[in-house]
């Protein structure tokens, strides 16, 4: 006689505990429905961004084209056309990766992917990525140091 497997059971004895329990639950649903509301409410009042980088004068500042691929080779321009950089995959790949979200902002806006944008380096030390043409903006020091460092040496050169 072969035994053969049971089938998976679809119910749990009446005698568990539940999973979790029905407060935590409900508490959970309360949380959420409380941030939502904190956010519908500051995005109707037009509220004031309070979690921003610390500003700061400018001190360099450089227009730089940028280019790259998927494998994370990435090539930086002048507006003129001068090559700054030409970063093999295992150099440039944060260079590729903020190129790429570049690319995806201005498919939104419809910008020419070639386009400069502007590095700046403020007298706080905080190196930013700024797009004229979209508004867009990255505070490069969020991403750590050494791919701060990854741009910093851009306008160094």
């Amino acid at each position: 006689m072969s035994r053969t497997a049971m089938p998976p059971r679809l119910r749990r004895p009446a005698d568990d505990k539940e999973l979790v329990p029905r407060v935590m639950v409900r508490l959970v649903g309360l949380l959420m429905l409380t941030v939502l509301a904190l956010v519908t409410a500051a995005r109707l009042t037009d509220r004031p961004l309070e979690a921003l980088p610390p500003g700061g004068a400018v001190t360099l500042s450089r227009e730089i084209v940028l280019s790259g691929d998927m494998a994370g080779a990435a090539r930086v321009h002048t507006p003129e056309g001068v090559l700054i950089a030409d970063l093999a995959p295992e150099e440039g790949g944060f260079i590729s990766g903020v190129y790429r979200v570049l690319l995806h902002e201005r498919g939104k806006h419809g910008v020419a992917p070639d386009a400069p944008v502007t590095l700046l380096q403020r007298d706080t030390g905080r190196l930013e990525l700024h797009d004229s043409s979209t508004g867009w903006r990255a505070d490069l020091m969020g991403f750590g140091a050494d791919n701060a460092r990854a741009f910093g040496r851009l306008l160094a050169q």
